[in-house]
């Protein structure tokens, strides 16, 4: 479990935490316990997410277990500067849905001294890394990766096998068109759809 750093009396500073992992494995239930924890110790948190992920509801956070918080959609990644204000604390969720532009707004939230906590999907349904999320890793203080269990094996699983044959790098989806496999089980799907 992440606990967080303790810098003491030192000047304040900002840093850039990542949660990674595939679907299902308990990223956005992990940054809503971090930024509850937040709220516990009365900082200002703000959060936020892409408009495109309205699953559960068009503005609250939702984890797969209907845990939820509440958050600002927002279609660009530098809306969030203009939106972040005088907080503490900036939870991003889905992160890899969002523009590029979104490694250099947690860099400036983080310079100004904010406690920056992103999730989202390191890998796309390819099993490749997927939009801004090898960037944001690589700038972050603190990652933590986040495992599922394997649908077909129950073995860890770090993959999101795409159940439907839809092509496109997006598709905001659910138990019906996702489910998280181990290493082995993933490419055996992969290999079985490139052999239909």
């Amino acid at each position: 479990m992440f606990i967080e750093p303790n810098f003491g009396k030192t000047k304040r500073t900002g840093w850039i935490e990542v949660i990674c992992g595939c679907m299902f494995s308990g990223k956005t239930e992990e940054l809503i316990r971090r930024l509850n924890r937040s709220i516990i110790a009365r900082q200002k948190v703000e959060i936020f997410k892409p408009t495109i992920d309205k699953r559960y509801h068009n503005e609250d956070v939702v984890s797969h277990n209907s845990t939820s918080i509440r958050s600002t959609p927002v279609d660009f990644a530098n809306d969030i500067i203009l939106m972040a204000g005088n907080c503490d604390v900036v939870g991003i969720d889905e992160a890899q849905f969002f523009d590029p532009e979104i490694v250099n707004v947690c860099n400036t939230l983080a310079n100004n001294g904010k406690r920056v906590i992103v999730a989202g999907l390191d890998m796309d349904f390819e099993g490749k890394p997927f939009g801004p999320m090898p960037n944001l890793l690589a700038v972050a203080e603190f990652v933590t990766k986040v495992h599922a269990i394997c649908a077909t094996t129950g073995e860890l699983a770090s993959y999101s096998f795409r159940l439907t044959d839809e092509k496109g790098k997006v598709l905001v989806g659910e138990k019906q068109e996702y489910e998280a496999r181990s290493r082995a089980s993933f490419f055996e799907g992969m290999k079985g759809k490139q052999n239909s």
